[in-house]
């Protein structure tokens, strides 16, 4: 057997490869038992690892990031602009009521639609109940015991992972949700094509393009 390349190289070509990210768990699973001359890492041996790669890249184009989901490899929000121009499709555009529906379900969950629709003062669309659960940004945990039991809906660690939180602590304070410029200029917002059935579509993922907290 070829002699194993170091822990931080193969950590690291896994996080490129994977396409999303991974846990000290599957990290750990790449490496097999049989291997009796080169015993399995430990988890202190692969945080080691991911601190010596977050090092390398402090004044890279990339960096080490880690989520909900665990430890992926992105391109750096500074150079985001033009790393995304190799691309031709468009960035996602989500309607300001899509965006105004997520954050309510992400700060009231579990929360029905009714509930939505009252806080809002409007009713919710069924296009963007119907995005949110297919990007799998949401789910249905249970049902309000109320006359016709209601869906709750909650975030899922997708939910987190696409917009690069460890955990719903990483979210805004209500105070800078509720700012104007929060769904201001900076965020690509249009409102939604009553003819089209689904009015969110983010390009396909990639280990390393796009902005950090998109699906990498």
């Amino acid at each position: 057997m070829s002699e194993r390349p170091s822990l931080k190289n193969i950590v690291e070509g896994a996080l490129l490869a994977a396409g999303a990210p991974l846990t000290l768990e599957t990290l750990a699973s790449l490496f097999a038992e049989e291997e009796a001359a080169l015993p399995p890492p430990t988890r202190e041996d692969l945080t080691a690892a991911l601190t010596a790669l977050e090092a390398d890249y402090q004044d890279r184009g990339i960096e080490l990031a880690q989520v909900a989901g665990g430890y992926r490899i992105q391109v750096r929000k500074a150079c985001a602009p033009w790393v995304a121009r190799l691309w031709d499709e468009k960035p996602p555009r989500y309607s300001r009521a899509l965006l105004e529906t997520l954050a309510l379900i992400a700060y009231r969950q579990p929360i029905t639609r009714g509930e939505i629709e009252e806080i809002r003062g409007v009713a919710v669309s069924t296009n963007i109940v119907k995005t949110l659960l297919e990007r799998e940004w949401v789910r249905v945990v249970g049902h309000r015991d109320v006359p016709g039991r209601p869906a709750l809906y909650a975030t899922t660690r997708k939910f987190l992972d696409y917009f690069g939180l460890k955990s719903l602590n990483e979210l805004p304070t209500l105070a800078e949700i509720r700012s104007p410029d929060f769904l201001g200029d900076d965020l690509p917002l249009e409102e939604p094509d009553p003819a089209a059935s689904d009015p969110a579509s983010p390009p396909p993922a990639r280990p390393i393009g796009g902005m950090p907290g998109s699906n990498p």
